[in-house]
This record gives structure tokens, C-alpha cells and sequence, in this order.
């Protein structure tokens, strides 16, 4: 190893391009976490011991709960069973999708790390610290919903009964079963969340290495060809990561829009009391449900954006090149006419993404059409998160606030009409 490679992370180091399971190794958390979760794929026992896994604590045992647990209030449609349904929905869509994952990639290949040897150091440091906030993200959702359902079931399992064809009480058991499946279920879910928006962290950290590039460039054909040679690689990327998680968003989207109007409906029609008792499951099904597609949503829209945010860098770039090259350089004004330059009002640009600072050199003849080819490439490959051709930025959160909001009022207008 040279004394290059010494001072860097062992991730950013080109002898652990390749995945190693070795103890120094930077994906040693997630490969730990991946065995404690039962999602271990990398031997034929663990493949065995992840399917066990799934079917006993995201089928038999919401099955076992549903059927053997007596509310006392004998309510025909519990919502502390009726969560059961979308909660085993979330993990199965999460759990084949991470079967897939790591049967067709590899973790490595998953996160896009075989590649992080092309970017500049500071996308792969800044990956890095992103790998290390992965399980934040995880924790903040996770702990504080764990202690929340813990309260919930010591107390309803203190108060229902658990009848079996033998007839003897089981709550203690069973509390531990149904505590851990819980864990399972939730666990599956958000680790699939968490993978997707690292995925888009990345994408974000090379767009702001193309920005760098641009600042950088002189505005030669040459920069040019660079800049469009990353930016290809990037939306290329972009693309694959769509088609890995388009099929996992929209199934989400679908669970989560069903079980949370189904669950509206019940506790608007229904006349019993509500209280922590009977209707704690539900708010901690939601909010985990809506934490976790939030964190999809939100970084899909931020890479969106980012993406459709270079044509504009580039549109400026290209102005601040051309005319410069042209003997009207506006980026350094000279001195008796500070008037003209305090209008443009460039100081106060809240998009720092967008200023170019350009350093000139003597321009080729074709400089100008290849820069002009690039903003025309970057005007019309703008996108960046798509699913089947929409791309997921504010605009379709947006609408799909709208159609959310739609069913919530159409529900309410059902619920005073039977009233």
C-alpha cells in the first residue's frame, strides 16, 4: 500500500474495491445488521434461515394474533388487528425486494461503490459520511416507535385473552412473539428505505462534483466532453436506480394510501371509544408507514431537482464563457462602474448552485458549438428519479397530495351521509 492510500478510509481504497468480508471493512455494520435481521443471502443457510424467518414472523405469527386474541370490548374489526394486513404487506414488499437486490448486485454493487473509484475525492469522502448517517435515519424512526409499541402491547396484553384449542393463557409468549415481529416488519421495511435514499445521497454528492467541474473549467471543447462524459454516467445510474425501486414505491404507495383510508373509515363510522388501548397500534403503523415513504419521496424529489438544476448551471456557464471570450466579461467588473454590476443581484441568489466562477483560456474555434451541444444535451436530460416515465419531483408530490387530499374528503362526505 503507497502512502497515497494510507491517509484515506479503507471504503475510498482501491485494494477493498471489491466486496471482502473483512472485519476492517466499512460495510461490516451493515453486513452485521443484515445477519441480525435475518437477511443474510451470502450462504444457502442463511438464504434458509432469511425465509424462516420471514414466513414465521411476517405471516404465521399476525395470523396467530388476529385469530387468537380477544378484544373485550368485542369489537368485530379491531384496528390493533386490522394494522397487521398492511404492516406484513410493507415487510414482504421490502424482504423480495431485497432478495432481489442482493441475488442480481451484491451490497456493494447495490450501493454503487464499484464505481466510486471514478469519482473525485470529495464525493467519495462525502460517501463516506453518508454511509456512516445510513443508520441514523434508521434509529430515528425505529427507536422511538419501538418504545411507543412496547407500552401499547404491555398494557393490551395485560387487559386481552388469548384462547387456543387447548385453552391455556399464553400473553407472555405471545407478547414476545408479536414484539418481535413487529421489530422484523418494520425493520425490513425502513432498511429498504434507508438503501434507496443513500442511493440518492450519492447521485447528490456527484452532481455537486459536476457544479465543481464547472467552476473549474476554462470553457474549452475539451472540459465540455468531461462534463458530458460524468453527467452521462450519472444519468445512467439514475436510471438503473428507478428501475431497481420503481417496482417497491409504487407497491408502497398503494399499501400505505389503502390501510390509512381503510383505517380513517373504521374510526369515523365506528361508536365504541377510542383511546391508547384500542387505537395505539394504528398511530404507530402510520407513522412508520409515512416516515419511511417520506424518506423515498423526499430524496428522490431533492436528486430530481438537483438534476434539473444543471441545465441552468450550464445555461450560465456557457453565457458567462461566451461572452468573456467575446471581450465582455461580466464576472469581474471593473472598478468605475460598480453600478451596473450591483443590479444583477447575483449576491443574493439563494440557488448557490447555480454561480459559476470560470477561469479563461484561449478558446478553440469549436469551443462554442460543443458548449453549445452540451446545454442542448443537459436542456432535454434533465431528469432524475422516474417511475415509468414521471418523474418524481414536487410537482408529482404535489399531485399526489391532491388525490390524497381528495380521498379524505370524499371519505368524510361518505361518513356524514350514513351519519
Amino acid at each position: 500500500m503507497d502512502s497515497g492510500d494510507a491517509n484515506l478510509p479503507l471504503l475510498l481504497q482501491h485494494s477493498y474495491c471489491r466486496s471482502k468480508s473483512l472485519t476492517s471493512d466499512e460495510l461490516r455494520n451493515f453486513r452485521i445488521s443484515l445477519k441480525w435481521c435475518a437477511l443474510d443471502h451470502s450462504s444457502a443457510a442463511g438464504k434458509f434461515v432469511s425465509y424462516f424467518a420471514f414466513v414465521i414472523l411476517t405471516v404465521v405469527v399476525p395470523i396467530v394474533t388476529i385469530v387468537s386474541v380477544r378484544d373485550p370490548a368485542d369489537d368485530p374489526i379491531s384496528l390493533n388487528k386490522l394494522v397487521q394486513v398492511p404492516e406484513s404487506g410493507l415487510a414482504a414488499i421490502g424482504f423480495f425486494s431485497l432478495c432481489r437486490f442482493f441475488r442480481r448486485y451484491g451490497l456493494r454493487q447495490l450501493l454503487f461503490l464499484d464505481g466510486l473509484q471514478e469519482d473525485s475525492l470529495y464525493v467519495q469522502r462525502g460517501y463516506a459520511r453518508e454511509l456512516d448517517k445510513a443508520f441514523r435515519y434508521l434509529a430515528y424512526v425505529l427507536f422511538p416507535s419501538f418504545f411507543f409499541e412496547l407500552a401499547h402491547k404491555i398494557i393490551f396484553f395485560s387487559t386481552v385473552k388469548i384462547s387456543f384449542p387447548g385453552g391455556f393463557p399464553i400473553n407472555s409468549i405471545l407478547f414476545m412473539f408479536v414484539l418481535t415481529s413487529w421489530v422484523y416488519r418494520t425493520g425490513v421495511f425502513l432498511l429498504v428505505c434507508v438503501l434507496f435514499r443513500l442511493t440518492c445521497e450519492l447521485q447528490i454528492l456527484r452532481l455537486q462534483g459536476v457544479n465543481k467541474l464547472f467552476e473549474t473549467s476554462n470553457g474549452s471543447g475539451s472540459d465540455a466532453i468531461v462534463i458530458f462524459n460524468e453527467h452521462l454516467r450519472i444519468r445512467k445510474q439514475l436510471w438503473v436506480t428507478s428501475h431497481r425501486y420503481r417496482f417497491f414505491i409504487i407497491v408502497c404507495l398503494f399499501i400505505i394510501t389503502v390501510s390509512q383510508f381503510v383505517a380513517l373509515l373504521l374510526v369515523l363510522t365506528s361508536k365504541t371509544e377510542k383511546n391508547f388501548f384500542n387505537s395505539g397500534d394504528i398511530v404507530v403503523c402510520s407513522t412508520v408507514q409515512l416516515c419511511g415513504f417520506f424518506l423515498c419521496v423526499v430524496g428522490a424529489a431533492r436528486i430530481t431537482h438537483r438534476a434539473q438544476a444543471i441545465a441552468s448551471v450550464a445555461t450560465r456557464w456557457h453565457m458567462l464563457v461566451t461572452s468573456a471570450a467575446a471581450g465582455f466579461n461580466h464576472t469581474k467588473p471593473p472598478a468605475p462602474s460598480p453600478p451596473t454590476v450591483d443590479n444583477d443581484g447575483d449576491d443574493t441568489d439563494s440557488d448557490s448552485s447555480s454561480e459559476v466562477l470560470i477561469s479563461l483560456s484561449t478558446q478553440e474555434p469549436s469551443s462554442f458549438q460543443t458548449r453549445q451541444a452540451l446545454v442542448s444535451y443537459l436542456q432535454h436530460n434533465n431528469g432524475g428519479i422516474t417511475l415509468f416515465g414521471f418523474a418524481l419531483d414536487r410537482g408529482l408530490l404535489h399531485t399526489l397530495f391532491a388525490f390524497e387530499f381528495s380521498l379524505v374528503m370524499w371519505i368524510m362526505s361518505k361518513v356524514v351521509v350514513l351519519s
